[in-house]
């Protein structure tokens, strides 16, 4: 399994709109969350082999950052 490291940057794309990215940078993780340098706590989930995190929330168009981009 891929997964998240501290100190790190990792972004993905937007869905509707490629000219924006949604990056999110890891501060420190525990075996089931990481936390960001902007003070956010995110549960980590996983898919196709890597750890995810959704920074914004859980809705149809949320951004998914994965731990293998």
């Amino acid at each position: 399994m891929i997964a998240f490291n501290a100190g790190q940057t990792y972004k993905t794309r937007s869905i509707c709109d490629s000219n924006c990215w949604f990056s999110i940078t890891v501060a420190s993780r525990t075996a089931k969350t990481i936390k960001t340098t902007e003070r956010k706590t995110l549960r980590v989930g996983s898919y196709d082999g890597a750890e995810t995190v959704k920074p914004y929330g859980s809705y149809s168009m949320a951004p998914v950052i994965s731990a293998d981009r």
